[in-house]
């Protein structure tokens, strides 16, 4: 049997992979939680994000945002391990959020019951959204070589070692009242004058400050550049609220890339409620960490290892 078979994949709701896909590859998910005027609900529940976004321009206060609870993920992970599952679940950044300590928790309450959670390997992605995304995508393809779950791991840590992220938002000022503002925070004082450019590297961590959403675009299709450069031929793109210049970087990165992205999509409330509306971003990592490989060939993996560094020695802006 596959390790497809016996591994399942857990995730929770903040890579904003498309349902499809998830679906398709069984991957099961997990729902952060996000409150706004006093109306706490699941990420997963929020079907507008317009109307979610309005309200959240309107709203003085801003959005707060919580990790699943104990009991969430044990609804998740207690079937699978009836069923006789071993799962590998990953989640949103430790630095930023409660999803993998709550994660671990579940895990312990489970083999404390005795109900097999030592079968649970909990990753902390070290990442968000679409990079995440993009490490479960890792995972799945490990899973469906065949092998033991630390052969998953390891995949999705070659993974998180290629990811490049970068995200562009329009101000500061929900990073700093959520909260999550990280080493970003030392740009505040010009804030107003300036569009930051981002990545997340276990927190939110400035790389660039520019002008005008027109440099902003013209920035991300530069890193879309680098990432071909340097052998990180699998990309994503992701908006908030912005569809239209989302397509326009999609037509543009596909120029660059000379291939189709692996998904393209919006940002939810959970971390839309931390940068607000506006976001604007791309990423990618090798297309060789996609692809399914036979169990065995620890060999081959080291000698690809070996290649990918060597693709990589000019390396993009972290």
């Amino acid at each position: 049997m596959s390790a497809r078979g016996d591994t399942a994949i857990v995730c929770d709701s903040t890579s904003y992979l498309p349902d499809p896909v998830l679906d398709e590859r069984g991957v099961q998910r997990v729902s952060l939680y996000v409150s706004l005027g006093g109306d706490q609900r699941r990420e997963r529940e929020i079907g507008d994000y317009a109307a979610f976004f309005e309200r959240l321009r309107a709203s003085e206060e801003g959005a707060t945002t919580s990790q699943p609870s104990i009991g969430d993920f044990i609804e998740v992970y207690g079937p699978l391990l009836d069923a006789g599952k071993t799962i590998v679940s990953i989640h949103l950044a430790a630095g930023i959020s409660g999803t993998h300590e709550s994660a671990l928790q579940s895990r312990q309450r489970l083999i404390d019951e005795g109900r097999g959670g030592e079968r649970i390997h909990v990753i902390d992605s070290r990442t968000g959204c679409g990079g995440m995304g993009m490490l479960i995508l890792a995972a799945v393809a490990a899973a469906d070589a065949g092998g033991p779950p630390e052969t998953i791991i390891e995949r999705v840590g070659e993974a998180r070692e290629q990811l490049k992220m970068w995200f562009a938002i329009d101000t500061l000022e929900y990073l700093r009242k959520g909260g999550r503002i990280g080493a970003a925070r030392a740009w505040m004082g010009s804030a107003l004058q300036i569009k930051p450019i981002l990545t997340l590297e276990d927190e939110i961590t400035p790389v660039e400050r520019v002008r005008t959403r027109r440099r902003v675009f013209e920035r991300l299709v530069q890193y879309a550049q680098e990432l071909s450069d340097s052998g990180r031929d699998a990309w994503v793109v992701q908006h908030i609220q912005d569809p239209e210049n989302a397509q326009r970087l999609v037509e543009r990165c596909r120029e660059v890339m000379g291939s189709e992205p692996l998904f393209v999509s919006e940002i939810g409330p959970v971390i839309g409620a931390h940068t607000g509306p506006g976001l604007l971003g791309v990423g990618g990592l090798p297309a060789e960490l996609l692809r399914s490989r036979a169990a065995a060939s620890g060999a081959g993996r080291r000698g690809r290892r070996r290649s990918c560094r060597r693709r990589t020695r000019r390396r993009p802006r972290p």
